[in-house]
């Protein structure tokens, strides 16, 4: 008798039912092959391949360099590790916001090349058309509102988002529009708790915030930020589960000096 059982894949459909019986979604990043696997057997109901990559992995600034070939090259590496999580791909800046057929064929480039299970857009009512298009061709689509940090240009500032009536009134307004749109869901970034419970309880479909408070229907951080990879960066959102940063720091020292002194390798460690 064979000792695999099935695992049965997350679908946007399972994310529906999970908000309609109020059972929250657990989201984390994922850039690679070893640690999407992982955290597919930790048990993540969606993995997101966020262009955040592009600060984590490359070591940018922004989001804004990195391209829709490294974004297709880090989901393929994904995916081939999810066997349960859904796994989704932020769409990067320039991929979409141009024109709707040039959303179209990069989000059709993603699905095809990697192989994910739906895309992520930034952005409401000015990226409609490409969200329409990309849908119609039976893609799924989750939208991010608040903070988009690939407008980080045009804010100026890491700070939240809608705090003020009109910003706030806008993100309603477009969190209404993509769920009309047809997205599966919703991303809300840096925005206040009080509007995020707003948001979620306005929409049908579910919202995974990062920032957001926690009325959202579920959860999203950096996984590197969240095993306390990257160094120095504590927003008051994130809660650093490990300080992987120092522990690796350590062991590195600890192999160097072992390689220095001769302790490395021992009679054991050798052929």
């Amino acid at each position: 008798m064979s000792q695999h059982k099935e695992v049965k894949r997350i679908t946007t459909n399972t994310l529906q039912k999970m908000k309609a019986r109020g059972e929250k979604i657990a989201v984390l990043t994922a850039y690679d092959y070893s640690m999407a696997t992982v955290l597919d057997d930790a048990g993540l109901d969606v993995l997101l391949v966020g262009d955040s990559a592009s600060n984590v992995m490359a070591g940018h600034e922004t989001t804004l360099p990195i391209t829709l070939d490294q974004m297709i090259y880090h989901a393929q590496s994904v995916v081939r590790a999810a066997k349960s999580a859904l796994v989704l791909v932020d769409l990067p800046f320039g991929s979409y916001q141009g024109n709707s057929k040039e959303a179209l064929n990069s989000a059709i480039r993603v699905m095809k090349e990697s192989g994910a299970h739906g895309l992520k857009l930034e952005g409401g009512a000015e990226i409609l058309e490409s969200v329409h298009r990309i849908i119609a061709a039976g893609i799924p689509v989750m939208g991010h509102l608040g903070l988009t940090p690939q407008s980080i240009y045009k804010f100026g500032t890491y700070t939240v988002r809608a705090k003020d009536d009109a910003e706030a009134e806008k993100l309603k307004s477009d969190a209404m529009v993509l769920q009309e749109a047809g997205c599966f869901a919703l991303l809300l970034e840096k925005i206040p708790a009080k509007l995020a419970k707003e948001v979620s309880e306005s929409l049908h479909i579910p919202t995974i915030g990062i920032g957001a408070g926690m009325h959202c229907d579920g959860q999203v951080l950096v996984v590197n930020d969240m095993i306390g990879l990257t160094k120095g960066f504590r927003p008051r959102f994130l809660r650093q589960y490990l300080d992987l940063y120092d522990g690796i720091l350590d062991v590195a020292q600890l192999y160097i000096k072992d390689v220095k002194t001769g302790n490395f390798p021992d009679e054991k460690e050798q052929y």
